[in-house]
């Protein structure tokens, strides 16, 4: 297909994919901000075998080419649990979608997203939320407020301009995902240390650390809890069985037991906080490479991480608790104990909590009380086909 001399091709071979990959690198490697994933994880994420979400997903991949130059990219992928989701949480019936867009110019990004389009119009969609690269779960939405700092571990940054070349397509915002920014140094509000205190005087109500001798048991614990206390959210997903064990082997490495915390409830485990020490630091100037060296500077940093940074990307209560008193009690003991350890073994000064969609009024209203302000949004957008 040609568009505006603009060659889109399909990614069929190995060259091309490796051509899919490296383009993101160039594209980005004069922005500041940008932080180099791991070209590991990069062809991990986008290989079948080692991604379960290609057992429930159908996938293509785009190269956009001009004048012998590959100058963009796309996917354009179905989810086909996303596809039996309740309409009204987002997704369901004739949903698809796009995402791991890279363009060097509007004429690109356009002729990639037609493609796309096509493609899903192809496979019976009729309507299409983007962008998701690829999973739900993985980096959903695009960044329209906060392009002046980086983003941290397993989050995205894009490009400020592409917001404009995408809504110049007809896209509309369905959805808006926030960060919040706060400093951890100084504590929190008088009221919050009530709070906590008070949790503390009820006997049934225990906090642990997840323990790491039995980190598969404590992974299938916060998980279970996470597709519980989620299943009613906008955008929501199920993980299989086989990307639950995949996110723990993923996450392994930078788990840390002090930093991740499980709620009990008369014995039973009702809520979770999970923690991550900034990874993005370390790995911010090693272009996705660990060779030669960076893979004994990252294992020295894993075994002794120090971060100024820590990222809250999971917290969760079960349904049956969410809106109680105690639901809020345990969000803030949790924030509290872990605020605590990462300042004192981790060398911590700021926390980052996120991605909250923009009307998950419980979490906005826990972020509200420790005082932390939003310091990045992610818009979703959407468009019938």
């Amino acid at each position: 297909m040609v568009t505006k001399h603009i060659d889109i091709h399909p990614v069929s071979t190995k060259a091309q994919l490796k051509n899919f990959v490296d383009l993101a690198y160039r594209l980005n490697a004069n922005d500041p901000h940008w932080v180099p994933p791991l070209k590991s994880e990069v062809y991990a994420l986008l290989t079948p075998g080692k991604n379960p979400f290609f057992e429930h997903a159908t996938i293509q991949l785009f190269l956009a080419e001009q004048d012998g130059e590959i100058v963009g990219r796309i996917s354009a992928h179905l989810d086909h649990l996303a596809l039996v989701q309740p309409v009204e949480q987002g997704f369901g019936p004739g949903t698809g979608h796009w995402g791991l867009l890279e363009a060097k110019h509007e004429a690109a990004t356009s002729a990639l997203i037609d493609a796309a389009e096509k493609w899903l119009k192809e496979q019976g969609m009729h309507r299409i939320v983007a962008p998701l690269s690829l999973s739900v779960w993985d980096e959903p939405g695009l960044l329209t407020m906060g392009h002046d700092h980086s983003p941290t571990v397993m989050m995205g940054h894009h490009n400020s301009e592409y917001q404009n070349w995408i809504e110049n397509l007809d896209y509309k915002s369905v959805k808006e995902l926030v960060t919040y920014d706060l400093d951890i140094i100084d504590g929190f509000p008088p009221l919050i240390d009530r709070i906590v205190k008070s949790g503390e005087r009820n006997s049934k109500l225990k906090l642990r650390k997840v323990d790491k001798s039995h980190f598969d048991r404590d992974a299938k614990i916060i998980m279970t809890i996470l597709n519980d206390a989620w299943s009613d959210n906008w955008g929501f997903v199920p993980l299989t069985d086989h990307e639950i064990d995949h996110v723990g082997v993923k996450l392994k490495p930078i788990v840390y037991q002090d930093l991740i915390m499980i709620a009990e409830l008369e014995g039973k485990p009702v809520a979770f906080m999970m923690t991550l020490p900034d990874l993005n630091d370390r790995t911010k100037n090693m272009n996705g490479s660990l060779l030669p060296f960076n893979w004994a500077k990252l294992l020295w940093w894993l075994k002794f991480p120090k971060s100024p940074t820590m990222r809250v990307p999971l917290m969760g209560v079960i349904k049956e608790l969410q809106n109680s008193r105690i639901a809020s009690q345990m969000a803030f003991m949790m924030i509290e104990y872990i605020r605590r350890e990462a300042i004192a073994h981790y060398g911590a000064t700021r926390g980052e909590i996120g991605w909250i969609l923009e009307d998950n009024k419980g979490m906005v209203a826990i972020a509200d009380a420790i005082q932390s302000k939003i310091n990045r949004i992610y818009t979703v957008y959407e468009k019938s086909i």
